[in-house]
């Protein structure tokens, strides 16, 4: 693989994800300095949304008329005018606007997560040596993204970082149109239920595969939980720059992504997987715990969870469906788990997530302190009961698999 194209692709990882960081972790606080904090969690629901649809818009249109370069192009540009424009629309009091906005944005951009990968595979001789590597670019990006707009700009609560996500989003639209040529690849017709994944369901019903998929589905609600709330929690807990301290939970998935080959050969799939759920119950253990004092520690202990959270549940688990897939239903299986956690599972959890934030934290006085317990003391309570199902009943020896493909 030449060194030139292999620094465009990290520079394409790194402005790909920059572009989602930079935003993503502020959006609650900025929701409820302008006193929207009852829809934060459709802010959350967009992303979902997204995910559901890009399946169907790169399996079934994008990648057949189209070259990945300048439909990566196209989309980002889109994205970001539409999300440039968000902060007039919350600014001038049209919440439905401003959703709607963030909608459209996430709808031009899901689909560039796969495409940006897509384009980096084309392009490479060794998957397994290059991708891992150049991929970890696009964590370091979310992770600047956090460093300057919260770190340095110090703009949580502002509409700032909405600017800075549309402009690096213009960036990433032109910068887009120098990568290499990538022509769209002649391939089968793709229909619906091959986008569904239901051919790989129908080929991995067993059990354990529907406790694996029922899980991860159910996960994604208190995964849900932390995405939305957890920065507006960090704020209200008085700890500066929340999005700036949110960046340590990725800086800790970049560890364990580095770590978990090791892990694997102690654990095997099932033990990696019950780890990673029980990091879930524990980071809202601390959580719920550190509301009463304000435990700056606990706080920031469960946002260092992340890792292990992220990379021993949700990478394993698009590992383990990799193995126990064949060669013919593979991608389609991990489309399925997408559909599943990203898409089905973190709509649901936004929407349980909100509904809960709303029952439950009423009161930015004393009596905040106890709501945000209660609040948090649910998802660790739903973690806990999942992670006993999983464990009673995912049956898996402990098999020993190489490093991961990815992280997210």
């Amino acid at each position: 693989m030449k060194k030139s194209v292999y620094l465009q692709l990290s520079a394409m990882m790194f402005l790909e994800f920059f572009v989602w960081g930079a935003w993503y972790v502020t959006v609650g606080n900025y929701m409820t300095r302008l006193g929207m904090s009852d829809l934060v969690y459709w802010a959350y629901a967009v992303g979902p949304i997204g995910a559901i649809v890009s399946p169907f818009f790169l399996g079934m249109v994008a990648d057949k008329f189209f070259s990945t370069e300048k439909l990566l192009a196209a989309l980002h540009l889109m994205g970001a005018v539409a999300i440039f424009l968000a902060p007039s629309a919350a600014e001038s009091d049209d919440a439905v606007l401003f959703i709607l906005l963030l909608l459209v944005h996430m709808l031009c951009y899901m689909p560039t997560v796969g495409l940006a990968n897509a384009l980096a595979f084309h392009h490479m001789t060794e998957q397994e040596k290059y991708f891992p590597v150049i991929r970890v670019f696009g964590t370091i990006g979310w992770i600047v993204a956090g460093v300057v707009v919260s770190g340095l700009l110090e703009a949580d609560e502002t509409s700032l970082p909405l600017r800075v996500a549309g402009i690096a989003g213009l960036v990433m639209g032109v910068y887009a149109l120098t990568l290499p040529r990538t022509p769209p690849s002649p391939r089968k017709e793709i229909g619906v239920r091959q986008i569904l994944g239901l051919d790989a369901l129908a080929s991995l019903k067993s059990p354990s595969f529907v406790v694996f998929i029922l899980s991860s589905f159910l996960i994604c609600i208190p995964l849900s939980a932390y995405y939305a709330y957890a920065p507006v929690y960090v704020n209200a807990n008085a700890i500066v720059n929340p999005a700036f301290k949110m960046t340590f939970g990725q800086m800790s998935e970049v560890l364990f992504i580095v770590l978990m080959p090791v892990f694997f050969r102690f654990l095997g799939f099932k033990w990696m997987l019950l780890t990673g759920m029980f990091a879930w119950v524990l980071r809202y253990v601390l959580f719920a715990l550190a509301a009463p004092a304000s435990v700056v520690w606990m706080i920031m202990g469960g946002i260092v969870l992340h890792g292990i959270c992220y990379d021993f549940f949700f990478v394993a688990g698009q590992i383990y469906v990799d193995k126990i897939s064949t060669r013919e239903i593979r991608g389609q299986a991990q489309g399925f788990l997408v559909l599943t956690t990203y898409g089905a599972g973190m709509f649901v959890g936004a929407q349980v997530s909100g509904w809960l934030y709303n029952s439950i934290v009423t009161s930015t006085g004393p009596d905040a302190a106890a709501q945000w317990q209660m609040f948090w003391s649910i998802p660790a309570v739903l973690g806990a009961v999942i992670l006993i199902v999983f464990g009673l009943f995912f049956k898996n020896g402990r098999t020993a698999v190489g490093p991961p493909a990815h992280t997210t």
